[in-house]
């Protein structure tokens, strides 16, 4: 599918969607109905009820292979999320980097009064799975995550046709939260990673809004990827000042590995890990400091500002 998978959807696509969304409208107002009908059938109704709402119901993610939970996930989230910056810097710009943030030119992007990051994936997607990885380490220097939670990437679409790097372990942002004093994180995962056999491709997940759009359609171009990616994800905008377009890291890094081996490996600076997803945690953080004013100093080293200069 090329070097990153796409967010254009088709006009037939689009009004499968509106039909599954539509359905799914009708449905409610079913189910409404018949728990406004009266006492008398309640057992009834309330049977109907859990039968519709099975049928009708989309998954959000195959948890078949779901990753830690509980106290694991937890253990897991505390290892990814305090990688310390001595590892950070003595890997600086890390090795087998394939994509970093490069200058862009538009509004400064904002809200509340903070310059916002704007990232664009989808949960099936081998690039996103392995981006989210150094995001989550970048961001965690700025501020702190809730609701992180663990999938992987998905085997085969709709349609049956293989993806690239199955099976990567990686993060939803879906139900993430984000709080910073500098900045603001605004997550758009806009398929699951379960196939969807009667839209032949994946269950839509979140709808980007028209301004979310415009700015990948505007920036996630030449010549920040190749005209054959246009509107590739993961898309990153850092305040309409940098953007980053496709994976920053060869998702095959990640291959065959456990969530847990993933979190302790950011700790070895010279693992093949850290090497990818530091090296690429360490550009994104570089662009947050551009648009911080390279603040916090704790994230914003002297390690991190020479690569800034590079961007």
């Amino acid at each position: 599918m090329g070097k990153a998978s796409r967010t254009k959807v088709e006009t037939s696509r689009r009004d499968k969607i509106a039909a599954q969304q539509a359905a799914a409208r009708r449905a409610d107002q079913r189910r409404r109905i018949l728990i406004a009908s009266g006492s008398i059938l309640v057992v009834l109704v309330i049977v109907v009820v859990f039968v519709v709402v099975k049928l009708n119901s989309k998954p959000t993610s195959d948890t078949s292979s779901n990753g830690p939970t509980g106290s694991a996930l937890a253990s897991v989230i505390s290892t990814t999320t305090s990688v310390p910056a001595s590892t950070l810097n003595t890997v600086g710009a890390g090795s087998g980097i394939l994509a970093k943030p490069e200058t862009i030119k538009g509004t400064a992007l904002t809200e509340n009064g903070k310059p916002e990051v704007l990232y664009m994936g989808a949960e099936y997607c081998p690039y996103c799975a392995a981006e989210r990885w150094a995001v989550i380490v970048a961001l965690s220097r700025f501020g702190t995550f809730t609701g992180l939670a663990t999938i992987h990437s998905a085997k085969a679409d709709g349609a049956g046709n293989d993806e690239p790097y199955p099976d990567t372990p990686t993060w939803t942002f879906l139900n993430a939260k984000y709080t910073s004093q500098y900045l603001t994180f605004t997550t758009v995962e806009t398929y699951t990673n379960v196939p969807d056999s009667k839209n032949g491709y994946y269950y839509p997940l979140q709808t980007p809004t028209k301004a979310e759009t415009a700015l990948i359609t505007k920036y996630d171009v030449p010549p920040l990827v190749p005209s054959s990616d246009d509107g590739a994800i993961p898309f990153i905008d850092f305040s309409n000042q940098y953007a980053i377009g496709g994976a920053g890291y060869n998702p095959q890094v990640l291959a065959g590995l456990s969530w847990a081996t993933i979190a302790a490996d950011l700790h070895n600076a010279s693992s093949t890990v850290a090497q990818s997803v530091l090296g690429t945690a360490n550009y994104i953080t570089a662009a947050v400091c551009g648009i911080t004013h390279n603040a916090p100093a704790s994230a914003c080293t002297s390690t991190v500002q020479s690569l800034e200069s590079q961007i």
